[in-house]
């Protein structure tokens, strides 16, 4: 069976700093794979790559990226382009930035679906109230006329959910899409990725910091620091059995709610410098190494 994603050890630099040292990891078709690490891992790096995201200053010095076994490094700009919103699809990480303030709400829905499904004007409106009702958002008609600013942050996110599933995408990436929410929209939020994810078949790469996240919605997952892949596998398999010290200094620092009173333990410094000299080292020896 083709991935619906592959990263085959891509390395990106910022200027003269390597961000991301190797990384490889594959989606399955159907999968949700979790990628987790801290804040600076890489995370968004990789997912941004995979969607040709990348900031200006950012450049991909080697590897693969492949949708469906076709390597999206090579494509043509247009190529790309035609994938990108309809086949796979993103739902970012900051719903109170990411929909356009002075927009309507059916304004943009819109746009995105006479672009990738080629829709009349007053079609794509009655699409995109349906959309709206997919993902539990009452009074759709009134929503789809309000600016982003007249309605919540949990609804922004569910707009841009129904966006992200709008065109039967084959892959979504979801970058920390709920980390600006509170306990209960967070749920709320991850049970509504899950249903369209069946519903629609996608394959869902999913960026996070939260290893509960992880536990809830994840098949499988990757664990990433300093640009590097230190640990994967079935996520049962490695929040019970984690084989990388890291993976288990996080699991160490992270709250359960079945253990109250457990202290947590801050990830060891030593751990962390040990990591980083380790992550230092490859570079100098990819950079040292002959042509």
């Amino acid at each position: 069976m083709t991935a619906a994603l592959t990263v085959d050890n891509l390395r990106i630099a910022i200027g003269d700093t390597i961000v991301l040292r190797g990384a490889s990891l594959e989606v399955q078709p159907g999968e949700v794979r979790g990628l987790v690490g801290e804040s600076g891992a890489g995370k968004s790096m990789l997912g941004r790559a995979a969607l040709g995201l990348l900031p200006s200053n950012a450049s991909i010095v080697s590897g693969r990226i492949a949708f469906e076994g076709r390597d999206l490094l090579k494509m043509s700009e247009g190529e790309r382009r035609s994938e990108l919103g309809r086949r796979i699809a993103l739902i970012p990480q900051d719903p109170m930035t990411s929909l356009n303030p002075v927009k309507r709400v059916g304004a943009q829905i819109g746009r995105l679906l006479r672009h990738h499904l080629d829709l009349s004007k007053r079609a794509a409106l009655e699409r995109a109230a349906e959309l709206l009702t997919e993902v539990a958002i009452r009074e759709p008609e009134r929503v789809l006329s309000l600016y982003p600013h007249e309605i919540s942050g949990g609804m922004r996110q569910r707009v841009l959910i129904a966006m992200a599933f709008a065109c039967n995408p084959s892959l979504v990436i979801a970058d920390e899409p709920t980390t600006a929410l509170d306990v209960t929209v967070q749920r709320q939020v991850l049970q509504l990725v899950e249903r369209l994810r069946q519903r629609h078949g996608s394959a869902v790469l999913f960026i996070t910091h939260d290893l509960g996240v992880v536990a809830k919605i994840c098949r499988s997952m990757t664990v990433l620091h300093a640009g590097r892949v230190l640990e994967e596998g079935e996520t049962a398999e490695v929040l019970a059995h984690p084989r990388h010290a890291y993976t288990r200094a996080l699991l160490a620092a992270t709250p359960r709610a079945d253990r109250p009173a457990e202290t947590l333990r801050p990830v060891p410094p030593a751990l962390i410098d040990q990591l980083w000299s380790d992550a230092r080292r490859l570079d100098w020896l990819d950079v040292a190494r002959p042509a």
